[in-house]
């Protein structure tokens, strides 16, 4: 396959590219993402632990913006860049917070341009692209990422240029929350000198982006932030008493956070990381949204959801007996199962809790024992079922119609304790 023939239209196209190339290379995006973070964390370790830590989410999304910020430029070279430009300025900040020079950034966007170009000269096998229309990619890509490079020396100056206290201060919380040993020669100096004592304890606080531009003012003293990351965050040391309640309710007057656990210092990732998964379950509609949100409100959620694939395996696997059962009479089954493990109750708590009669959860309880047999009565069984189950629950209640399960079942919804509906006549 060759790009067609350039019309008047293509000819006309400011940019150096035909813009028929985006249709080839906008669909390669998501493996490319993933094959330069391959080979930029084999080629450089230091970036394999951002990539793991509690900033993944927004690298990559950095990332994706710069790849689909140049298949957009050959689209239509007057596109935006306004919000890919900040987070590459934001790029060459992180690398200040961090102590770094720019050098190991820059050649990790110059190693990402070469994984680019192989790439490109593979579809140019596959789709038989000329020699000069490759020749023409390689050059705008190497000017691209000059471009980029631009952006986030930008950054980088900045913060070498801001409040040398601050980025101090930065530079710590990005230690910490990489999980740097405490005790490290690079944190005990930053310490001192920010004048700040690592704590026993903290409790991370994530927000939504922008944070508030009040929100830095009412932080007390001893409070390590960044606000201007895509994913803004501060560290409270210890844990939150009255004081540092009403310091948030100051500081966050009209934003949105979650407060993460108080956990260790050294654990402080995974407080951020709960924390920032409940701001992502409201969004899902798992959790209901208010201004202030308790990741120990939500532990139940963050549990049964942290690997939905494998919950879904597992209620697969558990309900199998019922592979055979059409489908309506399959989800009044499985509805009543759910029912059963969930209160243990008698037939006429479990029908009170379905709204159908105690004689039809009888009938319904008959034809499980069938099907189940001494699974209903194993715990390892009964507790794998109920987790998967109240899982799909919380998950599926989010979708259409209540969503659907795993094992095409609808499950009914989970959110909130419903008024049960009218007791029905006995059904099958």
């Amino acid at each position: 396959m060759q790009l067609p023939a350039r019309t008047n239209e293509v000819e006309d196209s400011p940019g150096p590219l035909p813009r028929e190339f985006a249709r080839i290379m906008r669909p390669e995006i998501p493996g490319l993402i993933k094959e330069i973070g391959v080979e930029v964390t084999r080629a450089f370790p230091e970036y394999a632990g951002l990539l793991d830590g509690p900033d993944e989410a927004a690298i990559r999304q950095g990332v994706e913006k710069s790849l689909n910020g140049f298949v957009d430029r050959v689209a239509d070279p007057g596109a935006s860049t306004a919000s890919r430009d900040e987070l590459l300025r934001k790029f060459g900040r992180v690398e200040a917070y961090e102590g770094r020079d720019l050098n190991t950034l820059q050649s990790a966007y110059r190693l990402g341009a070469r994984v680019a170009l192989r790439r490109a000269k593979s579809l140019g096998r596959r789709f038989d692209l000329s020699p000069e229309l490759l020749l023409t990619f390689a050059e705008a890509l190497f000017s691209y990422i000059g471009e980029l490079e631009a952006l986030s020396l930008e950054g980088y100056m900045e913060a070498r240029a801001g409040a040398g206290g601050e980025m101090v201060r930065r530079r710590l919380l990005h230690l910490l929350l990489a999980g740097t040993p405490l005790h490290h020669a690079t944190i005990n100096d930053l310490c001192e000198q920010a004048c700040w004592q690592v704590p026993d304890e903290v409790t991370m606080v994530a927000l939504r982006a922008p944070a508030p531009e009040h929100t830095q003012a009412g932080l007390a003293a001893d409070v390590l932030s960044d606000l201007g990351a895509p994913q803004p965050h501060f560290l409270v040391p210890g844990p939150l008493s009255p004081e540092r309640h009403t310091m948030l309710e100051t500081a966050v007057l009209d934003g949105r956070l979650a407060i993460g656990l108080t956990v260790p210092t050294a654990h402080a990732a995974d407080s951020l990381r709960w924390a920032r998964r409940v701001l992502q379950l409201v969004d899902e509609g798992v959790v209901p949204d208010t201004p202030y949100l308790r990741t120990a409100d939500h532990l139940m959620a963050l549990w049964l959801l942290s690997d939905l694939p494998l919950v879904r395996e597992v209620a697969q696997r558990e309900l199998s007996p019922l592979a055979k059962v059409s489908g309506t009479r399959r989800t009044r089954l499985v509805e009543t199962l759910h029912a059963w493990l969930t209160t243990r109750g008698t037939a006429d708590q479990v029908g009170d809790a379905l709204g159908v009669h105690a004689q039809t959860v009888r009938y319904r309880l008959r034809n499980l024992e069938a099907h189940f047999g001494h699974r209903l009565e194993d715990p390892g069984h009964r507790f794998a079922m109920e987790a998967a189950l109240r899982a799909l629950h919380l998950h599926d209640a989010t979708g259409p119609a209540g969503g659907t399960a795993a094992d095409g079942t609808a499950i009914a919804s989970a959110r909130g304790t419903a008024t049960p509906p009218p007791r029905r006549a006995p059904a099958p």
